[in-house]
């Protein structure tokens, strides 16, 4: 039989998974739309859970539509002890995206029935995911430094309740705006890496658990959600203004990722990145101004100035890790806060993959041998 020949791309860059009416990036003008509305818009208007309807359902909410969504997931924050005792048995050095990604599988255990024909079946998964998933980061930071969690509060809304289940300190205005914004910013990006597996795992038709356990196993990587730590060690190995240019310089000369830079889609600034730096300011101008974001300003100026060229620019991670460590939150959480967000954007596609599913199925290019004979044991 002839062989198909087919243009091999690494990383499948270019080429298309998926049609979706989620999301629309142009990277060219850095331009970011969630179901047609600019994300600039809905981080000054909207919020979180209003911009996760949204996102999954396709359309802005009415006033009765988004008050009944937002008391369903208030009232399903809490987790089953039986989760929380799991949880106590992770072992205190272990990552919190580790532990996110088991007791997200783990919630298919009480709730999966797979049941992905009935509407209400899906509106429950999508509920309890959006609920949980902040619960369960927050009681992991406790758990394992010895504590036990904080309970959820029914009376705070999504950004100021994981802001208080951290603290047991319930937080300013000003801070629960900033992170909420934040969450929107990060709530979808079409088909990036954690998307694209769990639109894959979706068209299995497993459980959503299933979907978003995978999705987080994603998102863990380095080259993907976990950039945002690695954007504060630079800041704190360059240390100083001054240090900036050279460390830049021998990056580029030695070929070094700079954190919190590129974009395989964008060409020009982030958009996300502008809206976070502008929260950036907003919380030092009331808690003082980060150490290190003076640094990061310059070095933004500097890569600006050797690779711009190259279409070189801040991405969402650089300005992320200064809005969260200024709002007290530890770094190794900076990417399940990511996840907590993304969750939105990884059901919306759950849901849109069920509505004409097809599950995937790539071909390869083979470049292996052909009629290699098995050689015994004893002639090895």
């Amino acid at each position: 039989m002839a062989t198909v020949a087919c243009e091999y791309k690494p990383g499948l860059e270019g080429i298309p998974a998926s049609q979706s009416g989620i999301s629309y990036v142009d990277g060219g003008k850095g331009l970011l739309e969630y179901r047609g509305i600019s994300i600039t818009e809905l981080a000054e208007k909207s919020n979180f859970i209003e911009t996760a309807y949204l996102l999954i359902w396709g359309k802005l909410p009415t006033q009765d539509e988004l008050a009944e969504f937002e008391a369903e997931i208030r009232h399903h924050r809490r987790i089953k002890y039986r989760i929380r005792d799991m949880m106590k048995c992770f072992p205190e050095t272990g990552h919190p995206m580790d532990a996110l990604q088991a007791s997200a599988a783990a919630l298919g255990l009480f709730y999966s029935r797979r049941a992905l024909d009935d509407p209400q079946y899906i509106r429950d998964a999508v509920i309890r995911l959006i609920a949980k998933v902040p619960t369960m980061v927050a009681a992991f930071k406790l758990m394992r430094k010895g504590h036990d969690p904080i309970q959820p509060r029914d009376d705070l809304d999504y950004a100021t309740n994981f802001l208080y289940m951290l603290t047991e300190e319930v937080p300013d205005p000003i801070a629960a705006r900033v992170f909420d914004a934040s969450m929107i910013l990060h709530a979808e990006h079409t088909m990036n890496a954690s998307t694209f597996s769990a639109r894959v795992t979706a068209s299995t038709l497993t459980d959503p658990y299933a979907v978003v356990a995978s999705a987080v196993g994603t998102l863990a990587g380095p080259l993907h959600g976990g950039a945002n730590e690695e954007v504060l060690v630079m800041l704190e190995e360059i240390g100083t203004v001054e240090n900036v240019v050279p460390y830049i310089e021998d990056c580029i000369t030695n070929k070094k990722k700079i954190m919190g830079f590129g974009h395989r889609v964008y060409k020009v600034k982030d958009p996300r990145a502008k809206i976070l730096q502008d929260a950036a300011q907003q919380l030092f101008k009331q808690r003082g101004r980060d150490r290190y974001y003076d640094i990061a300003v310059e070095v933004e100026k500097v890569v600006e100035d050797k690779l711009a060229h190259k279409g070189i620019y801040a991405n969402v991670d650089f300005y992320s890790g200064l809005v969260y460590r200024k709002l007290g939150i530890p770094t190794d959480l900076f990417t399940p806060i990511f996840a907590m967000a993304r969750v939105a954007g990884w059901l919306a596609h759950w849901k849109e993959q069920l509505g004409e599913n097809r599950i995937f199925r790539p071909t390869q290019v083979y470049v292996g041998d052909h009629e290699t004979q098995f050689m015994p044991i004893d002639q090895r």
